[in-house]
């Protein structure tokens, strides 16, 4: 299993980057993860929208699904430049209707709506769900596949349920917008010091920081992650592969 970031940035895009977007691919089957701000343009570094085999969304705030549109439109134009490929499946939560509705465009993409009370099969990877605590509705994701295991938690402050739910992870991919000493609940987003707890009590083999804030120093959140965590830690960035 191959893990590359698209966008990191929490809110919004900096300048020349993107929001949230992550790419899983293994034996050849490409996933991507969120669709923020930004990450059609840079997602071509890495795969073209015509070649994704799938997407599923945590949840439906703009900076995980703004370049939804854009991306329908990209296999709609490539379509009528004569490119052949099937209706893309947009995995993601009912419990926003008219969200939900927005996956199904023509028959370039269709929604499908998966049920957090089980894991689901996309494609080689097995994925479970937890809700996390965030303003609107937003899940946790759990992606198994020939033993590896990747755990995305989406935009969430720390609960408990995620140490089990992260349980012996290969890669936590782990937000991380706010610093030591602020508070992040209300907003729904974790510290650092949240994030290397997280990482330590579920014993996980590494921890990326990923949904960074757009001030402060971003090399302090690791060094403060650290003080919690002893195993690899990275800042998430444009390219960054994990292989598995």
């Amino acid at each position: 299993m191959k893990l590359t970031i698209i966008g990191f940035w929490g809110g919004y895009p900096k300048k020349n980057e993107a929001s949230s977007g992550y790419l899983l691919e293994h034996n050849g089957y490409r996933l991507l993860v969120d669709c923020g701000s930004g990450v059609l343009s840079k997602m071509s570094n890495f795969v073209e929208p015509e070649e994704l085999d799938a997407v599923i969304l945590s949840h439906y705030h703009p900076d995980h699904i703004a370049d939804i549109g854009v991306l329908q439109h990209a296999r709609l134009i490539q379509g009528f430049l004569g490119k052949s490929f099937g209706t893309l499946p947009i995995f993601g939560h009912h419990f926003n209707q008219p969200e939900f509705d927005k996956l199904t465009y023509k028959n370039i993409t269709t929604g499908v709506a998966f049920n957090t009370a089980q894991s689901q099969s996309i494609g080689p990877f097995e994925v479970s769900f937890l809700r996390t605590n965030h303003p609107v509705e937003c899940y946790a994701m759990r992606f198994e596949v020939d033993g590896k295991v990747v755990v995305y938690t989406a935009d969430t402050s720390f609960k408990q349920e995620l140490i089990d739910f992260s349980r012996g992870a290969n890669a936590l991919l782990c937000e991380c917008n706010f610093y030591e000493g602020q508070n992040g609940e209300g907003a729904g987003h974790m510290t650092s010091i949240d994030a290397g707890r997280l990482a330590h009590q579920a014993n996980v083999k590494q921890l990326i920081l990923t949904h960074l804030p757009h001030y402060g120093e971003l090399t302090k959140l690791e060094e403060e992650a650290r003080t919690k965590y002893e195993g690899p830690i990275s800042l998430a960035s444009e390219g960054l592969t994990i292989e598995l």
